[in-house]
């Protein structure tokens, strides 16, 4: 059960934080003549679960900012519209989404570089921050008048929503009883501004206004949504009720939410203006989970020296979720510019987490953020906060690294919005190191003041601007408090991508006592950067820790360090640490010439960065016993495991031992011990490492293989306890082989495992104890034509998988908390299958990774179902049965497909056909318009499957791009001749296959026909009936890999695809089929298949030889497209064409 938060402050930030978009794309010119909304009222009256629909109006109160306002354009998907009224008169309208389908009628290119582009454009085209949508309303001429007067426009929509493939999700369990009874439930969901799915609004987070929000549901159902709720209001039969909320405070449409079921409802005890709300028989868990709820509004409410803005605050818990936590009409008062809003949000989460669970979890917590941020920066070529488009060719394209745009938060990959978050609120803790965490709370608190006056204004809405935070005024508000320029580091760690990568190594000079540090830069790798400026050295010697900055220039290399200390030889004496503790070491490993224990570079991460340093493997040894920073002993246990030797066996163990020692540092010793083992093999003495530990602190004295009865009262030794067993599993003897009394030790472990006395659930240690088994594995020794059947296992193996389906059999009968061992058994037999001991087959993981099962089992098994794709590189042998689509799930099989994905652009694989190519072109192109982190997803696995250009499996185009890479141009295959009609000009990439001659845009605004509203309905009700067709005739049969079926089955594709994307796959039309194997053969008529294939190229002079090409630059021919042919190519109504 996940959390979907309706006003969630930035106290339900979790790792979330407030949901609004990367609005990069600063308002500019476009303000003047963009309708400004103050008021919108939704009502819907009709919410059907049997048949997944809703039918409801909107009505907007619209002041015209310019005068003769002739049209307005709203967002709105996936609606069907019935009527518009714009101050009681009907008014004609049109209706174009170009992101249904991306790249039009084009069935040969299938180049990622030409998608983007489309797919940019496409999404620019219906940029509400840019005037655009994808409903367009004409103003009847009666109101141009009025809008001289600049009175107000009321604008009235109906509309419906049959199915909703994406923005509303239902949840209705195919069980006996009332939707009521079955707990049937419907929530909104979304990535970034995606309010537009489920009503007709401005979809913009700066697009503020006040709100009215009425629904008509079931007597047995509850309405949650934003503002207040003003009363509730029953039919006269008693058989439905009316939820009437306000919101009063200026709302962006994108912050709006609802969930509508039958919820049990808690009043949170200590603070009454809180309410939860569950679904049925979750109650106790709900009591539970919000418990702690009130600390975190006082903690929020003491930081910021501020009251929570609104006057209610409600939390949902539902079923399906999309992601973790959603927040909505809460802090809509920061916003524009999104690295602002996630670093500010991440930077409070990371105090509150400092004060709830101590400095050691918070400093570990910026270590792993940094290390998983410089990881992904330097894989992936840089993480840009802050860029600017437009002026110029590396302007309009900031990243070109990257293999999507970052112009609009609809095109970024989910991976890179991640890691914008995390270096967002990296770079917010830079800045409160530049200028103190006290000036940073007095910012905060000013840009909340200036907001909530603003929010008061009620009638001058002009002012409500002001409740939008942008870098400028960020950093306006900044120098007034601190009176500090942190311009350069803006510039270094906004304006700029990249991070910096230090590599370092010292000498100590006895003679003058001098230690010789050199610091050295690698900025030109993809993802690095130049630094110039200050860098921290802390060098621990025996006098004492001392710190020294150091300024990083140009071209200096090393830098001289006078110590403070003089070498001792045989002086008893303590020796002071950075905290202030004093306490006596051995100091016989040390070098008898030399006063340095260790040195840290940057122990402070004052600085985005990876830093490798050189230093003996006694310094990192004393560093992990006596460095008191959990950062410290984490990079020192790394540093560990490339020196196994006795001396780092036994500063690990230390580390174990010590009680007081953080709980993370003692587990990452674990793995680092079993390394350290496995490296020392031959010279290791004693029990296998932690054995003798593990049973001195967790069994019985009298019987050392009998664990004690579970008690979980220490959550330092519970954490030890879990891991210990996981690592020791990674221990290796001269055969290869996890020994034998390793392997005993843990099967007793789950053998005598009690927990009847504890009173926490043990799920998660035996869970561990599952992983522990399946660590223990290692490859089948094979025997020519043996096969392999449970039978002959060997002798171990087979205890094992006995472990494994006993523990998988209980879990059906007493099923542990989120199925966690069920979610371990799976992962154990897939490693089973992958090391040769039972046969490999999918089937067991396909019927657990059908729609009923818990989403965490669901995952694994597709988890498995990848990685048998890879492994195997055939096609399935049977297909899984149409599973009910679950965004979030689809989400894991792509993401986990793109992890580990069956081959890569680099290698050969049979799996890399025609089939997987077209599929997946589908599912970015069509398949996923009604999500955008599943159509983002999607490039992101053609990127990694197929890379830029077109797939090296796919034939010759016949029509596509030809690349000339000695004359640098690309063009398009000549000798395609386009068909003669009586439109062919009008027929350019017509939406979805629309074709209306009659309702078409003209190149002129004022003469588009939409004059009678009875016309206008036909056209959306026509362009509606189009998309529910196939979209191709009968086809072929292809092959299937394992990896189509898994997508197929978990993603109901929109209706235009069905015959594309339905299972089993139908051809392609044996015209085409024909065309794709004997390409020269049909190379003079196939044009009759591609009459869909238009291109302004046709008029361009006849060739003398048939297969000679005509160029033309690579950035003329994807303007000529993305910008030119393509519907996508985001043409407004002021200079439309058919496409529109």
């Amino acid at each position: 059960w996940d959390l979907l938060g309706l006003e969630i402050d930035m106290n339900r930030k979790k790792d979330k934080g407030f949901e609004t978009p990367l609005f990069l794309n600063v308002l500019t010119c476009y303000v003047m003549f963009i309708p400004h909304t103050t008021h919108q009222v939704v009502c819907i009256n009709n919410i059907n679960f049997q048949r997944k629909s809703v039918i409801g109006f909107v009505e907007l109160t619209i002041f015209p900012t310019v005068v003769n306002l002739n049209r307005i354009k709203l967002n709105s998907k996936q609606c069907r519209i019935y009527r518009v009224r714009v101050n009681d008169l009907e008014a004609p309208f049109i209706y174009n989404d170009p992101t249904l389908e991306v790249c039009h009628h084009e069935s040969k290119q299938r180049n990622l570089n030409y998608f983007s582009s489309a797919y940019t454009a496409a999404v620019s085209a219906v940029d509400p921050d840019a005037g655009h949508g994808e409903l367009v309303i004409k103003v009847p001429s009666e109101l141009w008048k009025q809008g001289d007067e600049m009175n107000v426009l009321k604008v009235y929509i109906e509309f419906s929503l049959d199915q909703p493939k994406g923005g509303l999700h239902f949840v209705v369990p195919d069980v006996e009883g009332s939707m009521a009874e079955r707990g049937a439930h419907v929530f909104s969901f979304g990535y970034q501004n995606s309010t537009r799915f489920w009503f007709p609004c401005v979809d913009s987070y700066s697009e503020l206004c006040t709100w009215k929000l009425e629904f008509t549901v079931d007597a047995s159902m509850v309405a949650v949504s934003c503002g207040d709720l003003v009363e509730t209001v029953y039919t006269h039969d008693m058989r439905k009720k009316t939820f009437h909320y306000v919101l009063p405070i200026p709302t962006a449409a994108s912050n709006i939410s609802l969930s509508v079921g039958p919820f049990e409802i808690l009043v949170e005890p200590y603070m009454h203006e809180v309410t939860h709300f569950c679904l049925p028989q979750l109650l106790p868990l709900l009591k539970h989970s919000m418990s702690y709820l009130h600390e975190i509004f006082e903690f929020y409410e003491e930081i910021l020296t501020c009251r929570y803005p609104y006057s209610c605050f409600k939390t949902v818990f539902v079923d399906e979720a999309y992601v973790q936590v959603s927040s909505y009409a809460s802090m809509s008062i920061f916003r524009a510019d999104e690295w602002v809003l996630k670093g500010i949000s991440g930077y409070i989460y990371g105090l509150y987490l400092k004060k709830t669970f101590g400095v050691n979890q918070y400093r570990h917590w910026i270590k792993e953020e940094l290390d998983k941020m410089v990881e992904y920066e330097l894989k992936m070529g840089g993480v840009l906060l802050h860029p600017t488009f437009g002026g110029g060719k590396d302007k309009d394209n900031p990243t070109p690294h990257l293999h999507f745009s970052i112009k609009h938060p609809h095109t970024l990959s989910w991976k890179y919005y991640k890691m914008f978050q995390c270096k967002a609120h990296l770079v917010m803790r830079l800045i409160e190191n530049r200028i103190s965490m006290e000036f940073m709370l007095q910012v905060f608190n000013k840009l909340l003041s200036l907001a909530s006056t603003a929010s008061s204004q009620k009638y001058q809405s002009h002012m409500w601007s002001q409740m939008l935070v942008s870098t400028h005024s960020f950093l306006k508000s900044i120098s007034n408090v601190s009176g500090k320029d942190i311009g350069p580091l803006i510039k270094q760690w906004v304006d700029q991508s990249a991070v910096v990568k230090f590599f370092g190594s010292f000498a100590f000079n006895r003679k003058r006592n001098v230690l010789e540090l050199e610091i050295r830069q690698d900025y030109t790798s993809s993802g690095t950067q130049k630094y110039v400026g200050p860098i921290k050295v802390t060098v621990q010697e025996l006098d004492g820790s001392f710190n020294h900055t150091l300024q990083i220039e140009e071209n200096s290399l090393k830098h001289d360090i006078p110590c403070h200390s003089k070498s001792r030889r045989n002086k008893k004496k303590k020796i002071p640490l950075m905290n202030g503790e004093e306490v006596d070491m051995d100091l016989s490993a040390m070098d008898a010439d030399s006063p340095l224990l260790w040195i840290r570079i940057d122990p402070d991460m004052s600085i985005l960065r990876k830093v490798e340093f050189e230093q003996a493997d006694f310094m990192w040894q004393y560093q992990l016993r006596y460095e008191r920073d959990v950062v410290a002993q984490e990079e020192s246990i790394l540093a560990l495991e490339k020196f196994p030797t006795p001396a780092s066996r036994l500063a690990l163990t230390d580390i174990l031992e010590q009680d007081q020692c953080f709980y993370k540092v003692r587990q990452g010793a674990c793995f680092c011990l079993a390394k350290i083992a496995n490296s020392m093999m031959s010279t290791w003495t004693g029990p296998p490492a932690m054995k003798s530990l593990f049973t001195r602190m967790f069994c019985c004295k009298s019987c050392p293989n009998i664990v004690k009865t579970n008690t979980f009262i220490s959550f330092q030794s519970y954490f030890l306890q879990k891991t210990m067993p996981v690592a020791m599993a990674q221990l290796r003897d001269i055969q290869n082989l996890c020994p034998k009394d390793v392997l005993n030790f843990i099967l007793d472990l789950i053998k005598y495992n009690d927990n009847r006395k504890n009173k926490f659930s043990d799920n998660y240690y035996r869970a561990e104890l599952i992983d522990a088994l399946t660590n223990s594995l290692t490859p089948a020794i094979s025997i020519s034509n043996e096969v392999r059947t449970v039978d002959n296992l060997n002798g171990d193996v087979r205890l094992i998988l006995e472990e494994i389906t006993r523990s998988l059999n209980m879990e059906k009968l007493l099923p542990s908390y989120r199925n966690t061992i069920t979610v371990s058994c799976l992962r154990a037999i897939r490693m089973l299958q992958k090391n040769g001991h039972i046969p490999s087959d999918p089937s067991l993981f396909k019927s657990y990774a059908e729609y009923g099962h818990f989403v965490d089992v669901r995952v694994a098994a597709l988890e498995a179902v990848v990685d048998y794709t890879r492994g195997m590189h055939r096609t399935s042998p049977s297909e899984v049965s149409r599973t009910h689509p679950i965004p979030y799930v689809v989400h894991k099989i792509l993401s986990m497909l793109g992890k580990n994905p069956p081959f890569t652009k680099a290698a050969e694989s049979p799996l890399c056909n025609e089939a997987l190519v077209d599929q997946l072109w589908k599912l970015m192109n069509s398949g996923t318009s009604h999500d955008w982190r599943l159509r983002c997803d999607a490039v992101n696995l053609y990127y990694t499957l197929f890379g830029l250009t077109r797939p090296s499996c796919l034939p010759l185009p016949e029509l596509g791009l030809v690349l000339n890479l000695k004359e640098k141009k690309a063009v398009l295959n000549p000798t395609i001749k386009p068909e003669q009609g009586p439109d062919t000009t009008e027929m350019t990439g017509i939406t979805m296959g629309v074709h209306i001659p009659v309702m078409g845009f003209t190149s002129s605004e004022d003469e588009i026909d939409m004059e009678s509203p009875h016309d206008s309905q036909a056209f959306i009700h026509h362009h509606l009936n189009i998309l529910e067709r196939p979209s191709t005739p009968g086809q072929h049969p292809v092959k299937h890999p394992a990896l189509i079926i898994l997508l197929s089955d978990n993603l109901e594709p929109p209706a235009v695809d069905q015959a594309v994307l339905s299972l089993p796959v139908t051809p392609l039309p044996s015209s085409f089929g024909k065309e794709s194997t004997s390409s020269s053969k049909h190379s003079g008529d196939h044009h009759h298949h591609h009459h869909h294939h238009e291109h302004k190229k046709k008029k361009k002079k006849k060739h003398k030889h048939k297969h000679k090409h005509k160029h033309e630059s690579k950035d003329k021919e994807r303007d000529s497209h993305a910008f030119s042919n393509s519907p996508a190519s985001g043409r407004s109504a002021r200079s439309p064409s058919m496409s529109d």
